[in-house]
């Protein structure tokens, strides 16, 4: 006959006073964690003790039992109990639930303390995130929550949003196919078939890093930084119904704009407005757009208009400021740092006084009927308008200055018209798994040598005496050789403006100083009277002729590569790389440094424009082979992306914009049939790329 198996015997549980309790030194429980002992109070205060202490008779010298009772395990709850009894918010004789070991138990103090911290399974974070989303459900608000579980608000709003990501992924993380980071990323959408479509996407792909994750969902939105965002403000996007997408696990820089249709609509319509209030001037017309590529104004005359002269108040007023601003430069001119507050207030004054010398101008009314402007977004949000521009067709024929002024004016006072800006417009080179390099394609080449050319313009203004040489060299040729070829220096210093270019072109550092220096010699010279004009620059000192000059000579700067056309129409091939020769010339006289002037390669100005082989080369030159081989798994525009991040700060430069090395002599320059080869990146006539533009077509070695 089998013998029964013996039944195991629970611990009685009854209520103790608690001034019958002491805390055991058994308790294996020494490093504080978790939740305070204040926490845990509160938490007692308000929903009474949810785990009895575990305790065990007190015994004196001679084994005998002595009515009180110590507490090896659920030491923080007695703590927290005796707080509370100190504050008086708890009785002394206010019994307390425990589960009482008898005192001659063969298991120690200690193993019950142990066991009871060890064998306790920690709630996983998925059940929390629940939860939480349930209290939510029932009513509670986040501040609630919160105050409840002693955690702060932004804590409750993640992990809320954590709860909110799609039941499938969350299934995932709860199986541990999925990290804490990789569902954190999964926030930045609410949208639930996006985030299971990118996690099919990735979910066998050897990389799946949580920025990954986010640049994915965000790809077709815009960031709130963008200047469109920052001209509308994010609360007028909000009011008109659009949605911001957030992440609040990092820095995410205000968050990315999810409805670009809604976002356009409501910069052109604030746009559209602006210009109407301009119109009410009277120019004939107005053209708004976003944003206007580099060199929108070519073509066209400037008018000169006068600053509006400051009233009595605005003199008295910029005074006192300037006052104001000497006397605290004064009083602090001996202290190592200034206070906050008259820092802030200094800043405060400078803006003010700049914004006095930035007065509106004023135009002859006659020339307004005939003028236009162009309204815009600036870099930082704000409304560019841009005043006065007279195009060709509008001009009054010479010994008629009075004609069509008036009608121009009556006809064209307030009209608007919007100017559309294809951006991107060009097709993608054709992604083929071929691993070799073909030549760039052209019309990239086209837009990487007008950065060159605008950077050589900028180079050869700040070097007056290559500048002269280059005007002499150019002027022996004409006289001496007859040559009809323009080449590099057009010396009649006839701007070139670039048809193609990227869209980074116009922010450009280069941009920037041609203009800003070519602003400040158009406000010293008096182009309104020739004559005067002339003895301004005969009586310039040598330094500043030379500075002039150089700054006209750049202007004349063409270091383009344009396609040869094989039947006579635009450049020959001979032409073009005549051109790309004196550039090179230009750009080692001056030192030219791509890198300096500030560019760097990105997905839109080159790699997303380029074949894989290409790119991964290019990782390879910069970053050796062993990390061109973590990425070369990768499809084309994750690729792109990753290369971007991996040369941000390399140095390195696709071949038309590096620095020519200086051959060794044999090598005369290139004119007509006795040209030298084109570079690498034109001549690889075997390997031809599909055009963006125009049919495939590289220029033939003559």
């Amino acid at each position: 006959m089998a013998t029964a198996a013996k039944k195991i015997t629970l611990s009685a549980s009854r209520d103790i006073p608690f001034n019958k309790l002491v805390l055991s030194q058994s308790n294996v429980r020494r490093i504080k964690s978790g939740v305070s002992i204040e926490e845990l109070a509160e938490d007692i205060a308000r929903r009474g003790l949810l785990q009895n202490l575990n305790v065990r008779p007190v015994v004196d010298g001679d084994g005998k039992e002595t009515g009180m009772f110590e507490v090896p395990a659920g030491g923080r709850r007695f703590r927290a109990l005796e707080l509370l009894a100190k504050k008086r918010r708890l009785a002394r004789t206010a019994p307390v639930p425990c589960n009482v070991r008898e005192a001659d138990s063969d298991i120690s103090a200690e193993e019950d303390s142990l066991a009871e911290n060890v064998q306790r399974a920690a709630l996983h974070p998925l059940d929390q995130f629940r939860a939480f989303q349930t209290f939510r459900d029932q009513g509670m608000r986040e501040e609630d929550i919160a105050a409840r579980f002693f955690v702060s608000v932004n804590t409750v709003k993640q992990r809320l949003k954590l709860a909110s990501v799609s039941e499938k992924l969350l299934d995932l993380y709860a199986e541990d196919a999925m990290t804490l980071d990789q569902l954190m990323a999964f926030t930045v959408s609410t949208d639930h078939a996006r985030q299971e479509q990118v996690w099919e996407a990735i979910e066998h792909s050897w990389s799946k890093e949580p920025y990954q994750i986010r640049r994915m969902l965000t790809e077709n939105t815009v960031r709130a930084s963008d200047r469109r965002v920052r001209f509308v403000t994010i609360d007028a996007y909000e009011e008109a119904g659009g949605t911001v997408l957030r992440d609040l696990f990092q820095d995410d820089d205000g968050g990315w704009i999810e409805n670009v249709a809604l976002l356009e609509r409501l910069v052109g319509k604030k746009l559209t407005a602006e210009a109407e209030i301009i119109a009410e001037e009277g120019w004939k017309w107005i053209s708004v757009a976003a944003d206007f590529p580099y060199g929108h104004t070519n073509g066209l005359r400037a008018l000169t208009g006068t600053p509006v002269d400051l009233t009595d108040e605005e003199r008295a007023a910029r005074e006192a400021l300037r006052e104001e601003f000497d006397r605290l430069e004064a009083e602090y001119a001996e202290a190592d740092e200034l206070p906050d507050e008259v820092d802030e207030r200094l800043g405060e004054i400078e803006v003010v006084l700049d914004a006095f010398e930035d007065r509106p101008k004023q135009y002859d009314p006659a020339e307004i009927g005939r003028a236009g402007s162009f309204v815009s977004i600036r870099h930082d949000g704000q409304l560019s308008a841009e005043r006065g521009y007279v195009r060709p067709e509008d001009e009054v024929p010479e010994g008629d200055d009075d004609a069509g002024s008036e009608s121009d004016a009556a006809t064209g006072s307030g009209a608007v018209q919007r100017t559309v800006i294809s951006v991107g417009g060009e097709p993608e080179p054709q992604d083929d798994e071929d691993d070799a390099i073909k030549p760039l394609p052209e019309r990239l080449v086209i837009e990487l040598t007008a950065h060159r050319s605008l950077a050589l313009r900028d180079a050869l203004a700040d070097n007056p005496s290559v500048a002269m040489t280059a005007l002499i060299h150019k002027l022996v040729r004409d006289a001496f050789q007859h040559v009809s070829s323009p080449g590099c220096l057009e010396a009649s210093v006839r701007q070139v403006y670039f048809p193609v270019q990227g869209d980074d072109l116009k922010d450009s550092a280069a941009a920037k100083t041609v203009d800003d220096r070519h602003e400040a010699w158009k406000a010293d010279l008096p182009l309104e009277d020739d004559e005067a004009l002339w003895a301004k620059i005969d009586g310039l000192d040598d330094a500043s002729r030379m500075a002039l000059l150089a700054h006209c000579v750049s202007f004349g700067v063409n270091a383009l590569y344009e396609k040869a056309n094989p039947y006579g129409a635009g450049p020959t091939a001979g032409g073009v790389r005549q051109r790309i020769h004196e550039a090179d010339r230009l750009a080692r006289a001056v030192g030219l440094d791509m890198v300096e002037t500030g560019w760097r390669p990105t997905v839109d100005n080159y790699f997303g424009r380029v074949t894989k082989p290409r790119i991964l080369e290019a990782v390879r030159e910069a970053k050796g082979e062993e990390t061109a081989q973590l990425i070369d798994h990768l499809k084309k525009p994750d690729m792109a992306k990753e290369a971007e991040r991996l040369l941000a700060d390399s140095g390195w430069l696709p071949e038309p914009l590096r620095l020519p090395v200086i051959d060794d002599g044999t090598t005369s320059d290139a004119q007509g049939d006795d040209a030298e080869a084109l570079p690498a990146f034109l001549s690889d006539e075997d390997e031809g790329e599909e055009d963006p533009v125009d049919a495939p077509q590289t220029v033939p070695a003559e």
